[in-house]
């Protein structure tokens, strides 16, 4: 049916949109860090928030990414306060990227992914 064939694009459409912002939030989190945490989390910020944005590698790195979120969640957040209040232990924006990348791990990294492009000249 057209129908469903527009409705497929507009869902790799929608879908590379929403790795582009949410990777690119993610790198700029992964720049404040640098100033003042150097570690393995920042280096997954910033490599990881590039490689998603540009739609390379996306499915095992937002799995990587994915687990990191997880453990930011419970190490620094869930620890600190009521485990199941995201606001009240400042944990939502790690609990979002947790399942946004888990999103991402399991569908791809949509319509601009430079993933599409490596895979075709094989």
């Amino acid at each position: 049916m057209p129908g469903d064939l527009a409705s497929s694009s507009l869902r790799l459409y929608a879908l590379a949109l929403l790795r582009v912002a949410a990777a690119y939030m993610f790198f700029l989190l992964g720049g404040v860090h640098w100033a003042s945490l150097m570690g393995l989390a920042t280096v997954l910020e910033l490599v990881g928030g590039a490689l998603l944005v540009l739609g390379l590698f996306v499915r095992p790195v937002a799995f990587i990414l994915s687990g990191e979120m997880a453990v930011a969640y419970f190490m620094a957040h869930a620890s600190a306060s009521n485990f199941w209040l995201p606001l009240k232990n400042h944990g939502e924006s790690a609990a979002l990227f947790c399942f946004i990348f888990l999103y991402l791990a399991a569908a791809g990294g949509g319509a601009w992914a430079l993933d599409g492009r490596r895979g075709r000249r094989r």
